[in-house]
């Protein structure tokens, strides 16, 4: 396959950073391959990719899939990325572009309608929900720590759930916020709160947050700890830290915190 270079990206399930911590899958994955359906660009850095993979087992959201690119020459390279879709529609990633990268510029600039990946998975067990699993639920994104997130809320919503569902997204700037659009359709549903923090650059007559997540912010979010919500925190790996600690102070339990972390691979 064109376009494969040999540069030292770290595996990433968000195109960024690699996923830390993330359990084995249960039974043996074999890799297949799976058409591009569809393509759709999120944000200037950021695209969606739609298949078409009859072989696809069926996920839970919250879960990630292996992508294997070969280049002509023999060379390959792996890389994993949240699955950004609910169960109920076609398998979708979002994946975010790392201009030095060796994959993700190649998925985000050069794959076409049409065109076959190499496919592994479902991945992941720790950091997944189902509407059986109930609520509230407490989700805290940094970043593109969003793409599993959104397919839990996607999940929620092809159920017809009713679960109380609160969303605090950490984004840069309004420029590389995913599913901007879609995002604010949810905030408009009775049992959803959705808020947005704008920690580098924000735009005229922003009035927002404007600074990292902090226990001011999390507490005017809420559920209160009492809730006992189900709190899903996903990014880099001193936000997940940074939040996880907060919520821990302020009373949330932790065996009802789930931490998706990412960090440097060094590959």
């Amino acid at each position: 396959m064109g376009g494969l270079t040999r540069l030292g990206e770290p595996a990433t399930p968000d195109g960024t950073t690699a996923r830390l911590g993330a359990p084995p899958a249960r039974m043996p994955l074999r890799w297949h391959t799976a058409r591009v359906r569809e393509l759709r660009q999120e944000t200037a850095h950021a695209k969606t990719i739609v298949l078409d993979d009859p072989q696809w087992p069926g996920h839970a959201a919250g879960q990630h899939a292996d992508v294997r690119l070969t280049a002509e020459d023999g060379y390959q390279a792996e890389r994993s990325y949240s699955i950004a879709s609910a169960p109920e529609e076609p398998l979708a990633l979002t994946i975010e572009r790392i201009d030095d990268g060796e994959v993700s510029p190649y998925l985000t600039e050069e794959l076409r309608e049409g065109d076959e990946l190499e496919l592994r998975g479902p991945i992941g067990g720790h950091f997944t929900w189902r509407t059986s699993d109930g609520g509230p639920l407490l989700l805290l994104a940094g970043g593109s720590g969003l793409v599993p997130l959104i397919a839990m809320l996607r999940h929620r919503v092809a159920q017809g759930d009713e679960t109380e569902a609160r969303l605090l997204v950490s984004s840069r700037g309004i420029e590389d916020l995913l599913y901007a659009q879609e995002l604010i359709a949810l905030g408009k549903r009775p049992e959803v709160t959705v808020q947005i923090t704008l920690t580098r650059t924000q735009p005229p007559g922003w009035d927002g947050p404007a600074r990292r997540v902090d226990a001011e912010m999390l507490t005017q979010l809420g559920p209160a700890p009492g809730a006992r919500p189900l709190v899903f925190v996903c990014g880099p790996t001193t936000f997940v830290e940074h939040t996880a600690d907060a919520l821990v102070a302020l009373g949330h339990a932790p065996e009802r915190i789930h931490a998706e972390r990412f960090g440097p691979s060094g590959s």
